[in-house]
């Protein structure tokens, strides 16, 4: 009965010690931004990084990454593909980057779906106009339909 009260008690102790350690401890995030440095999207990330590690758990640091082209779809490729999923690696992307999927874009390697959307610092709204005689009258009608729209 002793014995396995001990073991129980290791147990428990080893568990919460190593539980105590956080995650992001002597650990680095990195923001990947898809756009030039000094760009309005360039600064966001930069200011967010210089407070962000004092509201994380272990306070990392933080580097900010500049990956631009293609309106940040390079760097929305690169967190998908390259980066490891293990929350050290952050993108600021745009957010219209889904139609490029969307319309079946070749150069597109992510799937939209599948990033997890943390927040942005700002509200904007984004438009999509269509020619009233399109076959395409809501975002539904270009997701089931047959053949992509064209880009002009």
């Amino acid at each position: 009965m002793k014995q396995s009260l001990f073991s129980v008690f290791l147990i428990l102790f080893f568990a919460t010690a190593h539980a105590q350690t956080p995650y992001y401890q002597g650990k680095t995030i990195r923001i990947v931004t898809g756009f030039p440095a000094g760009d309005v999207n360039d600064q966001w990330p930069r200011l967010i990084g210089q407070h962000m590690s004092k509201y994380i758990s272990g306070n990392p640091g933080i580097i900010i990454q500049n990956t631009p082209g293609a309106g940040s779809l390079i760097a929305a490729n690169h967190v998908y593909t390259v980066a490891k999923p293990d929350g050290l690696t952050l993108g600021w992307i745009g957010p219209a980057l889904y139609f490029d999927q969307l319309i079946g874009r070749k150069e597109v390697q992510y799937d939209w779906s599948k990033f997890t959307w943390i927040g942005s610092p700002m509200r904007s709204e984004h438009h999509i106009y269509m020619r009233t005689d399109s076959p395409y009258k809501t975002i539904e009608d270009i997701r089931r339909g047959v053949d992509p729209p064209k880009r002009r």
